[in-house]
């Protein structure tokens, strides 16, 4: 008998609950530290971008609706999904990143707690973003976050899955839809992250992953109409600056690239505060 032959992936875009290959028909190899053949992975256009922001649109007004305990069974059983296909996590950021399996199964155990961990916010951290404000009156004043809408990530470049994990997980806990750019280098990891999200419950559009070049697809994010925050937490390396400029047109908020910690406040960042007042009785 012939020797098997083993069955290549090409890892495709994510977008609106489909994953389908670039439009404009581009590839780019994929290899070890080494320089080996791992795969092809679509390399994003405007087109590409201009479509993943379209889907999140459509799919945040649901996202948001849902209750947050809800949102967090959901951001719970990605995580659980992420646990059951450790394995293949661990293989791909073995080949990707050259590390020993145990530093990669370390990764992706980070990743995981981290995921559980901010599913665990959901029904939380309103009451530390919230507030009721004292007044002069006889009327509640209430301040309570809300989404900010569609939030566009620039995730991590030097970590296949768990600096996407840290970027992606905290936007989701408020209600907001994303669109991440992965990791260009490793970005084999994103792909069968959405792969996960589209097996867990997350609505379709709610998470929209693309893989390509961040110079070439964060100025288009940047300065698009529809697109209400901007995380640059990987843009370190390509001009963050003229992307803060492009944003300040459309009033954006832009967290600036810096490490990535773990903290309710990186949640807070893609909300907005609603103040509502309320009479305490009709005498």
């Amino acid at each position: 008998m012939s020797a098997r032959l083993t069955v290549p992936k090409t890892y495709k875009l994510a977008i609106g609950g489909a994953f389908p290959r670039s439009e404009s028909g581009r590839t780019y190899e994929v290899t070890t530290p080494k320089g080996a053949f791992l795969a092809n992975a679509a390399q994003a256009s405007r087109k590409d971008a201009r479509d993943a922001v379209k889907a999140a649109r459509t799919a945040q007004a649901g996202w948001a609706k849902a209750t947050a305990y809800n949102r967090g069974q959901v951001l719970y059983r990605v995580a659980e999904v992420l646990e059951g296909r450790r394995a293949q996590f661990v293989d791909e950021i073995v080949a990707q990143q050259g590390v020993s399996a145990a530093v990669a199964g370390a990764q992706v155990d980070e990743a995981i707690d981290l995921w559980v961990w901010y599913a665990g916010w959901c029904d939380k951290y309103a009451q530390i973003a919230g507030n009721l404000n004292p007044v002069a009156g006889a009327y509640f004043n209430i301040s309570a976050p809300e989404p900010t809408g569609v939030v566009a990530i620039v995730a991590p470049q030097e970590s296949a899955l768990l600096g996407l994990v840290s970027v992606v997980a905290p936007a989701l806990v408020a209600g907001n839809a994303v669109v991440v750019v992965a990791s260009e280098q490793y970005p084999l990891s994103a792909i069968s992250l959405a792969e996960v999200l589209a097996t867990s419950d997350v609505p379709g559009g709610v998470v929209n992953v693309l893989t390509g070049s961040p110079a070439e697809l964060a100025p288009w994010l940047a300065a698009h109409a529809d697109v209400n925050a901007l995380d640059l937490a990987g843009a370190g390396g390509i001009d963050w600056v003229d992307l803060q400029i492009a944003a300040a047109d459309t009033l954006k908020r832009v967290l600036a690239p810096g490490e990535v910690v773990a903290s309710p406040q990186r949640i807070a960042a893609f909300t907005e505060v609603k103040t509502v007042w309320h009479p305490k009785s009709m005498v």
